[in-house]
């Protein structure tokens, strides 16, 4: 009898305990599986925020447009890089420009001005190089800097005279209209330099600025003087032509260069034409229009034919 009480109060406390242990597996699985749901759930809504975010990017005009110039001068160049904030009704000098402080002369990042060869700013000697753009605005006078420092966003965290390797101070000029976007300009190019203008509101600057064309040239000159083609003699003369200077090396020179020259060309002979006619050769000027003449008659440019005509009806009087 004790035996059969035994077996069953044995049976009893198995099932206890099988039940006490199935319960405990179904909590496990129930709490992994709330786990798991919720890194789930967590993940997605992550990723779902990140692509809502890259879809819902919003791209709008910058408020201050960058621009860059590039303008060639005699054998070099100058670039200017820089960005260009409107005055959208507000008043520019003396209020958002304060007067006689130092400015970045543009918006944003500073404003760059490259110059390929070394130059001279308002006569001032510049090396070649990019230089960041500063001014000091005044009522009547400027100051114009030339900074070595490029990395700047705005003003140097500290101003390192130093670091200035060009100064010029110029006269602002009044504008009778106004400019609503601020403007660089580089006018007035010749052979040897320009004018860098900064145009805003109704004030006007310009800074002069060159570079030694005239000493590369002649560089350029003597180094292919020692075996010269006749495209070296005929660049030569013309620029001697243009620039004004020793016209009787410029004869030399032409006459070498037709000479040379295995199939007569009628720019050859214009060029000759010009270049005797400022010697006081007309007679020579004459010939040479004629010979030029001939030949862009038989190569049918029309537009030297008239030039010469008018030359040698200029020269015959």
């Amino acid at each position: 009898m004790f035996n059969k009480i035994d077996q069953k109060l044995n049976r009893m406390i198995y099932l206890f305990y099988r039940f006490i242990n199935e319960s405990l597996l179904l909590v496990n699985y129930i709490r992994l599986k709330f786990y798991i749901m919720k890194n789930f759930i967590f993940s997605l809504t992550i990723a779902m925020a990140c692509s809502f975010g890259s879809i819902a990017q919003i791209e709008t005009p910058a408020a201050s447009p960058e621009q860059t110039l590039t303008q060639n001068v005699g054998l070099s160049s100058v670039t200017v890089q820089y960005s260009r904030p409107a005055m959208r009704g507000r008043t520019i000098f003396g209020d958002l420009v304060p007067m006689d402080k130092l400015w970045r002369t543009g918006a944003n990042k500073n404003t760059l001005i490259t110059f390929e060869s070394d130059a001279t700013v308002g006569g001032s000697p510049l090396k070649a190089g990019t230089y960041a753009l500063y001014t000091v605005p005044s009522k009547d006078e400027w100051t114009v800097y030339f900074y070595t420092e490029t990395e700047n966003w705005g003003l140097p965290g500290s101003w390192d005279e130093g670091k200035i390797a060009a100064v010029y101070k110029v006269k602002a000029k009044s504008l009778n209209n106004e400019v609503e976007s601020f403007t660089i300009t580089i006018e007035t190019v010749t052979d040897s330099g320009a004018d860098l203008t900064l145009l805003w509101e109704n004030v006007s600057v310009t800074i002069p600025f060159g570079f030694d064309t005239e000493s590369a040239v002649m560089k350029t000159i003597e180094r292919t003087m020692s075996g010269p083609t006749d495209r070296d003699y005929y660049q030569a003369a013309v620029y001697f032509l243009n620039a004004g200077k020793d016209i009787n090396k410029a004869k030399t020179w032409i006459d070498k260069a037709i000479d040379m020259r295995n199939e007569p060309a009628y720019w050859y002979y214009r060029q000759k034409a010009l270049i005797y006619a400022k010697a006081g050769d007309k007679k020579g000027a004459i010939a040479a229009a004629e010979q030029s003449m001939d030949l862009a008659q038989k190569a049918g440019n029309q537009d030297y034919i008239a030039m010469n005509k008018k030359s040698i009806a200029e020269w015959a009087k």
